[in-house]
């Protein structure tokens, strides 16, 4: 198992989409959701992956198992999905590209998601790092910080969508 660190970020403007490398569209349901856990079930590109995450043991910091499932398997275990579904687009963006010169790590990228469906308009960016304090550098679209704020985690996006705040 790892621990994965995420800083989490609002993004203004769509200028990421111009420095992207690929994208990905990603369906996920939530089987369990409760006191920073959760067990998750995603659909990205025809192939499953079954996710569990445990509770958060620092700033963006919790521990983190995967395995990849067959696109049936994935389809079968969203029926057993709470309500509620998360639907977007993933973007993936090089960090070097934003990095002064001499300071660029090909290893770090921007996931960036656009939102769909109840979570139309949302827009948010995340880079895992070693620990939640390494540097990074920071493109012009990156604007306010939400880690930490459990309303721009997916599992509250599916139970409580963006559109209802």
């Amino acid at each position: 198992m790892q621990i994965e660190t995420e800083r989490k970020f609002l993004v203004t403007g769509d200028g990421y989409k111009a420095e992207a490398v690929e994208k990905h569209r990603i369906r996920q349901g939530y089987i369990a959701h409760d006191e920073g856990r959760s067990v998750r079930v995603r659909i990205r590109d025809g192939k499953g992956i079954l996710t569990v995450k445990g509770p958060f043991i620092g700033l963006g910091s919790r521990p983190e198992w995967e395995k990849e499932l067959t696109l049936q398997e994935a389809e079968d275990l969203f029926q057993l999905c709470k309500p509620g579904c998360v639907d977007k687009t993933r973007w993936i963006v090089p960090a070097d590209s934003f990095a002064p010169l001499g300071m660029t790590d090909s290893s770090r990228f921007f996931e960036v998601d656009e939102f769909h469906g109840e979570n139309e308009g949302l827009v948010m960016a995340e880079i895992e790092l070693a620990d939640a304090d390494e540097s990074f550098p920071k493109p012009s679209w990156l604007g306010e910080e939400v880690t930490g704020d459990k309303r721009y985690y997916n599992g509250y996006l599916a139970r409580k969508p963006f559109k209802s705040w």
